[in-house]
């Protein structure tokens, strides 16, 4: 892949350390490749990291899956997305997990992890932790990934419901994460309709983003405490530049109690689509053209026709003179002396200068 400064998609976002004094330990990186045979299929990989651990741990955490993922990518095989990412993956958890435990002041660190691959215009997500992935279509707001909490575990099993989920003590514990001692599965299901099973979600990758979509990768600095209707509304009716910052402030003025990042991604009206409309009006305009031309050549046609009918029916009219006189005017007779020989006149006239009727 061809790294590149300008990407096919538009890209706004924001990080905040939050209200409580903490280290920001949030780190996000979009990249923009170019890719495919000849190089020419655009490629955008956006990648989230939340840090988790003590002393600054999480902020090293993330930093190191940042960094570790992006530059994996950078020297991966966009013709099988899923086995590369799962190896960006793979690789940044161990060599997390080796500096946990190489230095005691960082021992326990990890970070979750939040990846959104668009190729063309095919999206690509993996994810592992409580960043999570959304999709705005057509006004609707959805999150594609799936939480890696013990609180989300314990809801699909039924254990409790969302309102104890909310406000349990276990709801940030992390069950997935990079720098585990186990390598973590990455998790590639990517939640689209209603009442999907897991293979269902898992087909989902690689599905087609449409004009005017948008993606929002974000930490739980944000969902924590604005609600999805809530983002939904705000980036509806904002800028794509400005929805982030205001999304963080208003978590900001609920308390702010953790790290908030966002990073949006916006499908723009696609160059194919420019191109047909374009085609179809051209094609417009040529039938359009045609149509004058053939109307005008039958007009033309029925014109003439019906000259030449006219033509046809119009009587001729026959001057006969007499052998011995030529009549110029009512009162005027003109008589030829014997030895004159006058031709009787013709229908045409000899144009000047000669001034004389053609004999």
């Amino acid at each position: 892949m061809i790294k590149t400064e300008k990407s096919h998609l538009t890209i706004s976002a924001a990080s905040h350390p939050g209200m409580r004094g903490k280290q920001n330990e949030d780190r996000y990186r979009v990249t923009h490749f170019l890719t495919g045979r000849k190089g020419k299929t655009p490629s955008t990989f956006a990648l989230l990291c939340d840090g988790i651990g003590g002393h600054r741990a999480g902020e090293v955490a993330a930093e190191m899956g940042v960094s570790i993922i992006t530059e994996s990518i950078a020297g991966g095989n966009t013709q099988h997305p899923l086995k590369t990412m799962t190896n960006a993956i793979t690789r940044a958890s161990d060599e997390i997990y080796k500096a946990s435990r190489t230095d005691r002041r960082r021992s326990g660190m990890g970070a979750t992890c939040a990846c959104a691959w668009v190729i063309g215009d095919r999206l690509f997500t993996a994810n592992l932790g409580d960043s999570r992935i959304y999709l705005l279509r057509n006004g609707n707001f959805f999150q594609l990934s799936t939480d890696h909490t013990w609180v989300q575990e314990a809801l699909d099993a039924g254990i409790i419901n969302d309102v104890e989920g909310d406000r349990h003590p276990n709801a940030h514990v992390i069950r997935r994460y990079l720098g585990s001692k186990n390598t973590p599965e990455p998790d590639f299901r990517l939640w689209v309709f209603d009442n999907e099973k897991d293979a269902d979600a898992r087909g989902n990758q690689g599905m087609r983003l449409k004009s005017g979509d948008i993606l929002m990768l974000c930490s739980d600095g944000l969902t924590d405490l604005v609600s999805d209707e809530e983002i939904r509304d705000v980036i509806m009716g904002n800028s794509l530049t400005a929805a982030p910052d205001i999304l963080i402030d208003i978590a900001n003025r609920r308390g702010g109690h953790d790290n908030t990042t966002v990073v949006l991604i916006q499908v723009p009206p696609s160059k194919n689509g420019t191109w047909k409309r374009r085609w179809a009006l051209g094609c417009l305009a040529i039938i359009a053209a045609v149509s004058i031309l053939a109307t005008a050549l039958l007009l033309g046609l029925r014109w003439w026709g019906d000259r030449a009918d006219r033509a046809e029916s119009s009587p001729t009219i026959t001057t006969t003179l007499p052998e011995s006189t030529l009549t110029v005017s009512p009162t005027s007779t003109l008589t030829p002396s014997p030895t004159e020989d006058i031709t009787p006149l013709q229908s045409s006239l000899t144009p000047w200068p000669t001034d004389t009727l053609s004999p």
